[in-house]
């Protein structure tokens, strides 16, 4: 099994104008590595801050460490609401939003379904089909009672299992770009396993260069580069985390409505867009939803892009979507 953590890369080698950072700084947190690049006013401070944070965030969200918010919430599935700390209580609200603005695509409940696979993990394996359909009946986002004022989440059913994977790596980007802004650190790259988020420009005014991973090739070879000051670069795909068995490739997205990887003709999906816990959602979301429903959620909202790379090396860009293809191999096409 091979599996890509790092999706994404500045191509800051490849920068001109640009000032000498700090050194770069790197920690094993939220299950990847997650590197942070401060320049000019980058400070051992800093740094430490935003790890604590990074950590902190963990402690909180992760779904496989005892004692964590999450993890209390599974356990007192169908038996009663728990108290979760306000930032648990926000990205799981955003989830919800997201599970409703998906038709249910993007789903937080699908922890039973991230367990029977286990894709990422040290044993996946293909599920029997009545496992999957003993944990289908249990994924139904609107099955999760919250109370906004006594900050307490209750999943209806003995067997329900909440799994922020898919939107708390975004969530915690975005607290690592507000640490930087009150730090009064100019500009910087956080990069956490592959959730990119770009903060301020390079000095001479001009874009960051964000490299899109090629997902028929191992990391660093990349299809074309995203420009863009002060957004997030989020993608998800078939290549991020998988296994192999009797020949057959399973991915990590799986359809909360069939219990199985998604299937149908996506590479992968890169979202930019202003926050972070929207991008990492909505890629998860769009992805889901393929491309024609996918792109139209796209379309509805104000301040995102997106680009789809499909099977057949064929490339599609939404309005905004500031990419450019330096991979001839693929190509870039319109509906």
């Amino acid at each position: 099994m091979y599996t890509l953590l790092c999706i994404f890369f500045v191509l800051t080698g490849t920068l001109t104008g640009c000032s000498k950072p700090e050194p770069t700084q790197a920690e094993f947190v939220l299950g990847t590595v997650c590197t942070i690049t401060l320049y000019d006013a980058g400070k051992p401070k800093v740094y430490r801050a935003i790890f604590d944070r990074l950590v902190e965030i963990e402690k909180r969200m992760s779904v496989g460490m005892e004692g964590t918010d999450v993890y209390r919430v599974n356990e007192a599935a169908g038996i009663e609401a728990v108290v979760v700390h306000p930032t648990v209580f926000e990205v799981i609200e955003r989830a919800v939003d997201f599970a409703k603005l998906s038709g249910g695509a993007f789903d937080p409940t699908v922890g039973p379904l991230v367990s029977l696979w286990g894709i990422g993990k040290d044993n996946p394996r293909l599920p029997e089909q009545a496992e999957i359909d003993a944990a289908l009946p249990l994924i139904n986002w609107r099955d999760i009672d919250l109370d906004r004022e006594k900050s307490t989440v209750f999943l209806k059913r003995p067997g329900m299992a909440l799994d922020l994977g898919a939107i708390a790596k975004g969530y915690a980007a975005d607290e690592a770009a507000a640490i930087i802004k009150k730090a009064k650190v100019p500009r910087a790259i956080i990069d956490l396993g592959g959730n990119i988020l770009v903060y301020g420009e390079k000095p001479d005014g001009t874009p960051w260069r964000v490299g899109i991973q090629n997902p028929l090739e191992t990391r660093g070879a990349y299809i074309g580069i995203v420009e863009a000051r002060e957004k997030t670069v989020v993608t998800s795909g078939v290549y991020e985390r998988y296994f192999e068995s009797d020949g057959v490739r399973y991915h990590h997205i799986l359809s909360p409505a069939l219990g199985y990887p998604v299937q149908n003709g996506l590479l992968s999906v890169t979202i930019i867009a202003s926050r972070s816990i929207d991008a990492d959602a909505l890629s998860t979301s769009v992805f889901a939803l393929g491309y024609k429903e996918g792109r139209a959620l796209i379309d509805s909202l104000e301040d995102v892009a997106g680009i789809f790379v499909f099977d057949d090396l064929s490339i599609r860009l939404t309005k905004g979507a500031s990419f450019r293809l330096t991979d001839d191999k693929y190509q870039i096409v319109s509906d």
